[in-house]
């Protein structure tokens, strides 16, 4: 049995809420990371890291708001390296899919002489029930850029079992596990799932990246506007047009389809103001 706490940062996030709960129901000792803890963390304060990392046996690491956000790679930087002297026997690092922020930050776990293992993640489903897009759902509408692209969007669920495998199962040091859904979906054909789902019509809506940054500035400010208008930039081109085989290689199982995102956050009530 584990006796050493894992550290689960963001652990009021989509991921790291998630994972701390699995890792608990597995009776293993956590420790939630966040700046609402007892003992709190927050990424812009360092004085909060070292007791945090004291006698933590592995870390989860999840960058806030984004690995994306200037000085975050820096930051992430530091952070492995108080790690790595407070002799933490493992990280696993959450990053996105075709970014090159992310990549530098995988950089950094990966050379920094701790074991460890990356999750690198397609767009997350619970986007539109918990995240940036829920609002215009509510409203019947999923406003995107990037025209026919094809996304195969993971399922949070997913990447937080895949992560709680690498924190707590042996065989997985030094393994990329890039993590997707099981198939190609266009924002059109999410639309199409998310209204049988939710049981209101929900069309998409083809929009600029223009006016995808003013809605999202006028919701959530000009960092996360900058921030994810950026990664849409950067992703939403066909890059990441493809699947990839993570959860099955972390999991030995196919990872979970849309609609099945789809119909229980709607049995959960994700969009019941809706309906």
């Amino acid at each position: 049995m584990q006796t050493k706490p894992i550290l689960v940062l963001g652990a009021t996030g989509k991921t790291g809420s998630r994972i701390a709960d699995r890792l608990e129901a597995r009776s293993l000792p956590v420790r939630r990371g966040s700046r609402y803890a007892e003992l709190p963390f927050d990424w812009s304060e360092p004085e909060t890291w070292r007791p945090n990392l004291k006698d933590a046996g592995a870390v989860y690491i999840s960058y806030y708001p984004d690995i994306a956000v200037p000085g975050a790679v820096e930051t992430v930087s530091a952070f492995v390296e108080q790690a790595r002297a407070a002799g933490v026997g493992k990280l696993v690092l959450l990053t996105g899919r075709g970014e090159h922020h992310a990549q530098r930050a995988e950089d950094v776990v990966r050379n920094s002489g701790v074991p460890f293992t990356i999750v690198r993640a397609a767009w997350f489903a619970q986007n539109f029930s918990e995240g940036a897009l829920h609002a215009p759902i509510l409203a019947g509408v999923l406003p995107m850029p990037g025209g026919d692209v094809l996304e195969p969007i993971v399922d949070v669920d997913d990447i937080a079992d895949v992560a709680v495998a690498a924190l707590s199962d042996d065989g997985h040091d030094g393994q990329l596990y890039e993590v997707t859904g099981p198939r190609l979906l266009s924002f059109a054909e999410m639309a199409s799932a998310l209204s049988a789902a939710s049981g209101q019509p929900i069309a998409y809506v083809p929009i600029s990246f223009e006016e995808f940054h003013g809605a999202l500035k006028k919701d959530q400010g000009d960092m996360v506007a900058d921030v994810l208008t950026g990664i849409a930039r950067e992703t939403l081109d066909g890059r990441n047009a493809h699947l990839a085989d993570g959860v099955q290689r972390a999991l030995g199982r196919a990872p979970r389809d849309f609609t099945i995102f789809a119909d229980a956050a709607a049995r959960e009530g994700a969009w019941a103001v809706a309906a």
